[in-house]
């Protein structure tokens, strides 16, 4: 027990002296775009509650009215007794979405990719991961045991030297890549992987976490004019949707494999019916309201505007900084003025690229975000 506590404070003391270290903050959301942190009301422009759905009156008396019907809970794995029949329809609103023939929901957009990949490749397969890839596909390929080549960010020419090099010796092929990053906002070039997937017997999967729901009428990044075929759309039911959970909208065939394969799917309790619920009633409006879909992307292009920053090709804005001292400075800064707005350090972005990241929803008017604007301008 010594040794133990002696190496946790030690870990800790590092990161500490790093500014790397996390603490859990308070941090309760009032409504769709105000949290209250540190006893201050603070307008949030760090949450991926894109559409604001969370709080939608529709959404949450779904949820509750499932609740009641079905409890809080559903009392074991899907493939036991947790197949409440909420899923089915959840699911095939995904597969509408999406535009493809079937879709199978896990319990969170982690889970999904821990489960998806090591299902479709192993031992003697290959793996062409985007660098800058959520965590979470890193995690999946590293438990499938195939063998992983990182290709520079959104650099097809290098994805394709590598498939030149490496695709003959291995069985099968995964090519990697998140729609939207999650820490940049940028897009996959999802057109031109697409072509080299099918030209190498690839198989691409885009984690689409933060495109669906905003960008394509909300179908996502891989819906987007030139995105090509992508066989294989991941993504997460806590972003714009608004809950929790994740999906694999793919063929009937790849789905069935899914639902009795991945062990994150088989092996893990069914989401709670309230969840289930809610989620299908957000996907109706998202299916039904094109014009806020498409808001948080225009809110984001008029701070990059303000700002003189790229413009925006999602909700998601950095502003990078440097080193993670002048980031938590910038976000003490932005808090002092009213806005709640993340610092992100590493690892979870290279090191010497420590930044702001700012996020837009519908629900922030055009009068918050120029005023954020102003007061980032005062930052520099």
């Amino acid at each position: 027990m010594q040794s133990l506590e002696a190496f946790a404070t030690a870990r800790l003391a590092d990161l500490e002296r790093r500014a790397i270290r996390r603490r859990l903050v308070e941090s309760p959301r009032t409504d769709a775009i105000h949290i209250t942190r540190g006893g201050r009301d603070l307008i949030s422009f760090c949450c991926n509650d894109y559409l604001n759905l969370s709080h939608h009156p529709r959404v949450i008396a779904a949820s509750i009215e499932a609740t009641r019907a079905h409890g809080v809970g559903a009392g074991a794995s899907r493939l036991v007794t947790g197949n409440h029949p909420l899923f089915a329809g959840l699911e095939a609103r995904l597969a509408r979405l999406k535009g493809t023939e079937d879709c199978v929901v896990f319990g969170s957009g982690y889970l999904a990719n821990i489960g998806i990949i090591p299902t479709l490749a192993g031992h003697g397969d290959l793996l062409l991961i985007d660098e800058l890839a959520h965590a979470c596909i890193w995690a999946g390929g590293q438990l499938s045991a195939a063998t992983m080549h990182r290709f520079r960010h959104n650099d097809v020419g290098h994805l394709a030297e590598l498939l030149a090099t490496h695709r003959a010796a291995h069985g099968r092929a995964l090519i990697l890549t998140d729609g939207v990053f999650s820490m940049d906002g940028d897009l996959a070039p999802l057109g031109e992987i697409a072509s080299l997937a099918e030209a190498h017997d690839a198989w691409l999967m885009s984690d689409d976490a933060h495109g669906v729901g905003v960008l394509a009428d909300g179908r996502g990044s891989s819906h987007l004019p030139g995105a090509g075929r992508v066989p294989l759309q991941m993504g997460t039911l806590s972003k714009a949707i608004g809950g929790y959970g994740g999906y694999l909208c793919a063929s009937h065939a790849v789905v069935e494999v899914m639902r009795t394969r991945a062990r994150s799917f088989v092996y893990s309790t069914g989401l709670p019916p309230g969840v289930v619920a809610a989620a299908s009633a957000a996907l109706d409006i998202i299916a039904t309201d094109p014009v806020v879909c498409a808001r948080p992307v225009k809110l984001a292009q008029l701070f990059t505007q303000l700002c003189e920053l790229p413009v925006a090709a999602s909700p998601i804005v950095p502003l990078i900084l440097g080193e993670s001292e002048a980031a938590l400075a910038a976000s003490a800064d932005l808090a002092e003025a009213g806005y709640l707005v993340a610092a992100i350090r590493p690892p979870t972005v290279p090191a010497g690229t420590a930044r702001l990241r700012f996020t837009f929803t519908a629900g922030h008017s055009e009068a918050q975000v120029r005023a954020l604007a102003e007061a980032v301008r005062g930052l520099r």
